[in-house]
């Protein structure tokens, strides 16, 4: 099961350097409220957040604990754009693919407004390179960079092959793009704040309650172990999890993501200087390879070094050694450092890489398949799903316009399946 599997990949450094709060309690008894949120990560928090501000009566369901899946797991890269941008741009006109981009640019103002609104200390830092591992691959990024440029008027630097060095201590890069409005930050900090806010704004959370069952109708009911929800509108933020905790929840759309595996090791702080020459601006890194390397520089001098991705939902073998073989293919010089933490967890993906947005009946919203984009978009998903409940649903139905087919196979062979398709990926990455 998937769950299990995932119960292994926890002991991050995220959570070996925060402390959390009090849990909160299960659900137990019968609620009734204006709106149920299901899923305690950045999309169902940002959404009983935004709800709770405008007046709404707020209670938000998870089933572990708050941050406990990718929103407090992931690379910490909060960056502008789609995973999919090819699937938007050839499913909305131009102008309505411009709006869709400008939604992933304020959901990045949106994130640094809340941080500074709600005292968040999270880390932030400014800046992002994409990177590139040969010359045609340099040559596709440059391209991209200029379309992006003319299609949505948004800047980033080139970076030459006679610049990168200037920019990042590994000889494994050809080129790069530099985006000086994205950046990184501590996503655990940042989840754990903002749920903070959303109490603060009188959104009721419980933890260890996961959704057994939703009733549909003009007052949905949402089932846990230990109680029930009544509420006029549901928001369904559970995204890979949904569907593992709860069946009956909403199993139309459990065909429509796929939970990818993906890993990250943290080494032991290495000093100031020393991680100051390795990355200008200490920016966040991602190189530009279907199954791709990212990585970052901590705010006490580590390396947080993420790739290898799992489609069959199995760890690894060796997870911690081999995620630090791939670290040392992009910076040899860091062989000396001893590995802190190794963990991972689930990428939700649809098969287009577009997000995937809707509503089931009139009453119940759905934000899922962020496809590795989700810190700065699912915050913006939040909002929009508050914004459509309240009747101003414009901007959530842009991206809900966007199509979505079901992963091909049905539960036993979409995973092999898709395995088989990556080993191709995997090959052209070395050309």
């Amino acid at each position: 099961m998937l769950l299990n599997i995932d119960n292994k990949l926890t002991d991050s450094y995220y959570e070996a350097s925060v402390k959390r709060s009090a849990a909160s309690p299960a659900l137990a008894g019968d609620l009734q409220v204006d709106v149920c949120v299901v899923g305690g990560g950045l999309a169902g928090i940002s959404a009983a957040l935004e709800l709770a501000e405008r007046g709404y009566s707020v209670a938000l369901l998870e089933a572990n604990k708050v941050g406990w899946g990718a929103s407090g797991r992931n690379g910490g890269q909060a960056l502008v754009g789609f995973a999919g941008d090819d699937a938007v741009e050839s499913q909305l006109p131009a102008d309505d693919a411009r709006r869709a981009w400008q939604l992933t640019v304020e959901g990045l103002q949106l994130l640094r407004q809340r941080m500074e609104k709600h005292a968040i200390d999270c880390d932030f830092v400014p800046g992002y390179m994409s990177v590139a591992v040969n010359r045609g691959k340099g040559q596709s990024l440059s391209a991209w960079v200029e379309h992006i440029a003319r299609a949505y008027d948004y800047k980033m630097e080139q970076i030459p092959a006679a610049d990168i060095g200037n920019w990042i201590a590994s000889e494994r890069f050809h080129s790069g793009a530099y985006d000086a409005n994205s950046g990184h930050l501590h996503p655990l900090k940042y989840c754990l704040g903002l749920a903070a806010a959303a109490r603060a704004a009188g959104v009721q959370i419980f933890e260890d309650s996961p959704v057994q069952q939703l009733v549909r109708g003009d007052k949905p009911l949402i089932k846990t172990a230990g109680g029930s929800v009544r509420c006029s509108y549901a928001v369904l933020a559970g995204n890979v999890y949904l569907g593992e905790y709860g069946k009956d929840v909403a199993p139309e759309l459990s065909s429509r993501i796929m939970p990818v595996g993906t890993y990250i090791v943290a080494t032991e702080p290495m000093g100031k200087e020393r991680a100051d020459a390795l990355i200008k601006h200490r920016s966040a890194v991602c190189d530009t390879n279907f199954v791709l390397d990212y990585f970052r520089l901590t705010a006490d001098h580590r390396m947080l070094f993420g790739g290898r991705v799992s489609y069959s939902t199995a760890t690894p073998p060796n997870l911690a050694a081999s995620m630090r073989a791939r670290m040392l293919k992009v910076f040899p010089q860091l062989a000396d450092l001893p590995m802190a933490q190794a963990w991972g967890g689930f990428v939700d993906i649809t098969m287009n890489r577009a997000p995937d947005f809707g509503s089931l009946g009139n009453n119940i919203f759905y934000m899922q398949g962020f496809s590795g984009h989700g810190l700065v978009l699912t915050g913006m998903a939040g909002k929009l799903a508050a914004e459509a409940i309240a009747g101003q649903a414009e901007r959530f139905d842009l991206l809900a316009r966007l199509n979505h087919h079901p992963f091909p196979g049905g539960a036993l062979m979409r995973t092999p399946a898709l395995v088989l398709g990556m080993l191709y990926y995997q090959l052209k990455d070395l050309f």
